[in-house]
């Protein structure tokens, strides 16, 4: 990240005369700049994760099935797939400033908007809302994090991804306190969006264009891509973009209905299923690790290892009937891969696939491609578990589904990646 001091930064395309007239951005501002980037994705974080621990709770007032539950636990991906090839074409044109706070302005109010449903429809629009919010501040940060940290992206996202773990390691803990303690699921809502909806603020002034509007181009201007294929739609973004959707589709059934799993069929209080829940936060704070192996070591390699480890380890979480500490553990491995090893190293990858003036493409077909599918994976973890149980049905979504990612990355070529060494 040392190359940053001193940086040429892009202007809105309609504007590109002043690219060279903007001033250098210091390491201090830098260093805020990121901070704040790194606090509004937690907080997108909490947003997410702050439903599904709360959901027996939500059940039982609205009186929803397991699978409407399912459906609401995982449809917020819906918005984010939607907001994924829209949003990628906006960050290629305009500020990815300005994409970034308004996507967080949306989700916030979204996330604020759920405890005032009055029935299924109105709160699916409200988490759909929140996930169109949240998948267009994805696709901004990472294409405005992949191009400032050219040299460093894994590392970068793997920072990042630590501090999404942060938001899923805490917001259960505080969500269901905040449940205890008022009596009711609706405050945790309300004050995880009025924080997204402060950090938007203090981002307005503190967020400097220097980091977000840098030029890719200017960093990698002594390489040529000839050897890249000229289409963001290419063999290597493709086949990373069925691995996205299958591990999606895995790994956020998991998430959507793991403490209903443990409250229904291990008999878990909800404070123990939302501890375990944090646990999985926990070890997704291995995302820097995860982020600098992938800067390291050939990605495609390390996200196979990483799928398998998914499958092997949803076999004793579905399996063992364990106890709450060894549990506990399992989720911290599950999180450790899933979180903190797959889904950056998925994002670095699909921007590493495309030359890098398309960037934003490529982070808007991960949105798209990680969460788009992965709307339905509660709905499709529900009906697997009225038909089979929930032994099968883990075995089924997070075992065996992993596998076929296995087959999609076997067609990634990293030799055509844009950092490979020619």
């Amino acid at each position: 990240m040392t190359h940053a001091a001193q940086v040429e930064t892009n202007a809105v395309p309609a504007d590109e005369t002043q690219k060279s007239n903007r001033p250098p951005i210091s390491r201090r501002m830098i260093g805020v700049g990121f901070l704040l980037v790194v606090l509004s994705y937690m907080v997108n974080a909490m947003d997410r994760q702050v439903f599904p621990p709360l959901l027996p709770s939500i059940r039982e007032e609205y009186g929803f099935s397991l699978e409407q539950g399912g459906l609401l636990a995982t449809n917020f991906t819906l918005g984010m797939a939607l907001a994924g090839l829209p949003a990628g074409y906006l960050l290629d044109r305009f500020r990815r400033k300005t994409v970034l706070l308004v996507s967080i302005v949306i989700y916030s109010l979204g996330t604020m908007a759920t405890p005032l449903a009055t029935g299924f429809a109105d709160m699916t629009a409200y988490r759909v809302v929140s996930g169109f919010g949240e998948g267009m501040q994805s696709a901004a940060i990472f294409a405005a994090m992949g191009a400032f940290f050219t040299h460093r992206r894994g590392l970068a996202f793997g920072v990042i991804g630590m501090g999404y773990s942060v938001g899923v390691f805490i917001a259960p803990l505080i969500g269901v306190h905040l449940m205890n303690l008022h009596g009711t699921w609706h405050s945790p809502f309300y004050l995880f969006g009025a924080a997204g909806l402060l950090i938007a603020a203090v981002s307005l002034f503190l967020v400097k264009t220097g980091l977000t509007e840098h030029s890719v181009e200017k960093v990698v201007s002594t390489r040529t891509y000839e050897y890249m294929p000229a289409s963001a739609y290419n063999r290597n973004s493709i086949a990373l973009a069925v691995h996205a959707v299958i591990s999606g589709v895995a790994i956020y059934g998991f998430l959507g209905l793991y403490p209903t799993f443990l409250i229904t069929s291990l008999h878990y209080s909800a404070g123990q299923a939302a501890l375990a829940m944090s646990f999985l936060g926990f070890g997704g704070m291995l995302a820097v690790l995860g982020g600098w192996l992938g800067d390291r070591v050939n990605q495609r390699n390390l996200l196979i290892l990483s799928l398998l480890a998914v499958s092997t380890i949803s076999v004793c979480i579905y399996e063992t009937q364990a106890g709450v500490g060894i549990q506990c553990v399992f989720a911290f491995v599950m999180g450790a891969f899933g979180l903190g090893v797959i889904y950056p190293n998925t994002n670095s990858a699909m921007q590493r696939a495309v030359r890098p003036g398309q960037i934003g493409r490529a982070s808007g077909l991960f949105v798209t491609s990680y969460y788009g599918p992965a709307a339905f994976s509660g709905l499709l973890f529900a009906a697997l578990v009225e038909s089979f149980g929930w032994s099968q049905a883990g075995l089924l979504q997070v075992t065996v589904l992993p596998l076929a990612g296995v087959v999609a990355l076997a067609f990634v070529r990293t030799s055509q990646f844009n950092n490979a060494v020619r």
